[in-house]
């Protein structure tokens, strides 16, 4: 292929020569936050995507005002700029999944509703995360309309056991033991079809995370618990689960596979703040030389170049 300057303007919209469909990604459409600690939101989400062997299409919804100590608040994009944003690229782009994180407004979430019905064939993988530091009006409006514009369209809910627990079963709030199949149930009268849900309380020192219909579960896996508080975990495990599906991936495999992502990439995390910690989701990129393991370190996952092979 002849290589063009990438400054000769009369370059810029030049197709006569496209490159082999063997070198297209699958594509994920990202509907997040933009993250200043690089926790979770787009920057996180791109991650992420791009470790799974996908390429992320990132859609700015707003941005969080935050350190790693603190979430102080969000500033949203106008609904109809997320709009045209998403419009344009999928017009333009083949998608396989949308994944939609925290989108900071109702009238956003009106918006991607509108845009997913339009592409009823593409699964929404949707994260419902911790909003405690928000205020409590915002908070029920943001609950009202995710339940009754975006969980329909739902193809798997993503979230803490607590956090969908107190969402979805409110009259249940003090029950500590609900099962992830009550959830299931719960949501799909929402219209969502499987919920992920993680942090389920389990004896001793594990958690177990658990992929539900209203049938049965699914998938359940534990992990031991990580004696840290993290930053941005629901946001990387939708986000692999939604990349790991648009590469072909069955839903329950994707999901064991996005867990186990979730579990190594939190096993590598550090602390850039002084604050909470972040997990890292390049943890399979590094080499030898960067980290010398001991008998004390736990075995890792042999994981190839990148995380997943791609499919496609």
């Amino acid at each position: 292929m002849t290589r063009t300057s990438a400054t000769d303007p009369s370059q810029d919209n030049d197709t006569s020569e496209p490159l082999h469909t063997a070198d297209t990604l699958p594509c994920v459409l990202c509907f997040n936050a933009v993250d200043p600690v690089g926790a979770g939101g787009l920057s996180g989400d791109a991650l992420v995507v791009a470790s799974v062997g996908a390429h992320a299409l990132p859609v700015a919804t707003g941005v969080y005002l935050r350190d790693t100590r603190e979430t102080d608040g969000h500033v949203p994009i106008d609904d109809g700029a997320v709009a045209d944003q998403a419009r344009m690229v999928a017009e333009d782009i083949p998608l396989q999944t949308i994944k939609v994180g925290f989108v900071g407004s109702a009238e956003a979430l009106a918006a991607i509703a509108a845009f997913a019905s339009d592409y009823p064939s593409v699964p929404v993988i949707a994260y419902m995360p911790d909003l405690s530091w928000w205020t409590e009006d915002e908070i029920d409006s943001y609950l009202d309309a995710f339940r009754e514009l975006l969980l329909p369209q739902t193809a798997v809910l993503v979230g803490n056991n607590t956090t969908l627990r107190h969402w979805l079963l409110p009259e249940s709030t003090t029950d500590r033991h609900a099962r992830a199949t009550e959830l299931a149930r719960a949501a799909s009268q929402l219209g969502v079809s499987y919920v992920l849900v993680t942090g389920m309380p389990t004896a001793g020192d594990q958690v177990a995370n658990v992929l539900a219909s209203p049938e049965g579960e699914l998938l359940s896996q534990n992990f031991e618990r990580i004696d840290a508080a993290f930053l941005g975990a629901g946001d990387l495990l939708s986000a692999a689960l939604a990349a790991l599906l648009a590469t072909g991936s069955e839903l329950s495999e994707a999901a064991a596979e996005a867990l186990q992502y979730l579990d190594q990439a939190l096993d590598h995390g550090f602390r850039p703040g002084m604050g909470r910690a972040v997990a890292d989701r390049l943890f399979w990129a590094e080499t030898d030389d960067s980290q010398t393991e001991t008998d004390d370190d736990p075995p890792s996952i042999d994981i190839p170049y990148p995380f997943n092979e791609t499919k496609h």
